[in-house]
């Protein structure tokens, strides 16, 4: 009789829990066992989960669980091109947008890329005029991915100048505005139904202020990135300047598709070649590698034993490098749009989901919140994240202080330090991750971005969600429209505030 989830969930449950520092004393191949690198075309990712809580028997309690959830077969519906996504019916096919996964799906990928780099290498080469600027405008996925790869990647090495603006908020697209002169600069719209109204408001703005600015064609200054073609035709856009990418892929998946766009245009063509099999990399791993030697499986097992068995609420992110600085917020849509969910796949009540992800940037979070990490009543896991060389030019001295500070607090939370004054007393025991590039390049930065998506799958299919829904984001948006329609009643606060700001 085959083994059931719950029952796996119980026997992990009721495992003993040794500290970090008596795991450590028991294993002299620790680190060697829970430490694995990535080799990639470029250099390689270290990944370094040994001073979590993971050890034989709990590895083989969830290599228990991945068989009792099918994880092999979802693994291969994912690859295959089949349906993972079964509330809405769909594929989930953003590895094929990397060249693995079903042939047709492929094939289509690499036809609408060879016509997006296309563009990107007649921009480039002047076709359109001088450009040296770009105002991208989207929301979550579509904006949140190339915004961090554009950061990571470009930088005072941008061929052009991108500017990414998600926020309705008027300040926000007036600040890009300020940066650009409206003779040299285009303007994407990402939207994959090309209705969302946050974007389609920026977009129409920013038409105006091209305009008010002596631009005679506007929209002739316009790319559309969309799964819904035939929308940005009637809103004006000629068709070759139209990118599709496919209806399966998701928002926060996207920005290997037409959606990354403004990567391509800011690090070119062969950057962002780069970029995908850098991914690419990723997905062959992560289809063929077996129980805990597959990477980002291995992952959600230290999650899941955070977030289901302890009980820990949230997971912290710190990315020791100006260039990932945005990868915390990204990660933290990548994972709690994903995975925070409250029923399952079959509609029953889950047991636990994603936990809350939040994080920041090197040593400047060591003065904000490392204080609670080390001191305060909640167990917080934590990944590091961090590039052996530097992106600066400075005395190396700035990257020493900045690894030894990231190496040095793992080591603190898990040693801690014993004092008989309970004020400077550190209790310890404090798991982290550490995952170490090489360096900040394309190929790496896909490879990361590419092992979080999976990680994030690895762990809906352990807990038996579906992972590529998101109608969680859709009741606001709904109260909004009914909002500006009028004629309908709220709760009395809202009412009250709806009044104090004028708009009722």
């Amino acid at each position: 009789m085959s083994t059931t989830r719950e029952e796996c969930w119980n026997a992990l449950a009721q495992l003993p829990q040794p500290t970090l520092a008596e795991l450590f004393a028991a294993d002299e191949a620790r680190v060697e066992k829970l430490t694995r690198r990535i080799e990639l075309d470029d250099g390689g990712i270290r990944f370094d989960w040994s001073k979590t809580h993971l050890d034989d028997a709990r590895i083989e309690g969830f290599e228990a669980l991945a068989k009792a959830s099918d994880f092999d077969e979802m693994r291969r519906r994912l690859f295959a091109g089949e349906v993972v996504n079964p509330t809405e019916e769909r594929a989930a096919e953003h590895s094929a947008l990397r060249g693995v996964g079903k042939d047709s799906s492929v094939e289509e990928a690499e036809a609408l890329r060879a016509r997006m780099l296309m563009l990107v290498q007649a921009i480039h080469d002047g076709v359109l005029g001088e450009v040296r600027h770009l105002i991208h405008v989207g929301i979550g996925g579509s904006a949140l991915g190339p915004a961090l790869a554009v950061d990571a990647l470009a930088r005072e090495d941008a061929l052009v100048d991108v500017h990414v603006v998600a926020n309705i908020d008027g300040l926000a697209l007036e600040e890009a505005f300020a940066k650009c002169d409206p003779a040299t600069t285009l303007v994407a719209v990402a939207s994959k139904t090309f209705t969302t109204i946050e974007t389609m408001t920026n977009a129409q703005s920013a038409l105006r202020w091209l305009a008010d600015n002596g631009v005679d064609d506007p929209t002739g200054r316009v790319i559309a990135l969309t799964a819904a073609p035939e929308k940005a035709v009637e809103w004006g856009v000629d068709e070759t300047r139209i990118l599709p990418f496919a209806t399966s892929v998701g928002g926060r998946y996207s920005m290997w598709s037409s959606i990354g766009f403004p990567i391509a245009l800011a690090i070119g063509v062969e950057g962002f070649e780069q970029f995908l099999a850098g991914a690419a990399a990723m997905d062959r791993h992560f289809e063929s590698a077996e129980d805990s030697d597959n990477l980002p499986l291995r992952a959600a097992f230290a999650d899941l034993h955070y977030a289901r068995i302890l009980r820990a609420q949230t997971r912290a992110v710190f990315a020791y490098d100006e260039r990932l600085r945005m990868l915390p917020d990204y990660l933290q849509q990548l994972e709690m749009e994903s995975n925070g969910k409250s029923v399952t796949v079959g509609g029953e009540p889950a047991e636990i989901t994603a936990p809350i992800t939040w994080g920041g940037v090197g040593t400047d979070a060591q003065h904000a919140v490392f204080q609670l990490l080390h001191q305060g009543t909640h167990l917080v896991p934590v990944d590091f994240i961090a590039s052996i060389e530097p992106g600066d030019a400075l005395d190396p001295a700035h990257h020493h202080i900045l690894l030894m500070n990231c190496f040095a607090q793992g080591a603190a939370l898990m040693a801690g330090k014993s004092n008989d004054d309970p004020h400077r007393n550190y209790p310890g025991n404090r798991p982290s991750a550490t995952i170490l590039l090489d360096d900040v390049t394309p190929e790496s930065f896909g490879a990361l971005i590419a092992f979080h998506e999976h990680r994030v799958f690895a762990a809906a299919v352990l807990m038996d969600i579906n992972p590529f829904d998101q109608f969680g984001v859709e009741l606001g948006k709904e109260i909004a429209k009914k909002i500006e329609a009028g004629g309908e009643r709220f709760d009395p606060s809202t009412e009250a505030l709806l009044k104090a700001a004028a708009l009722s």
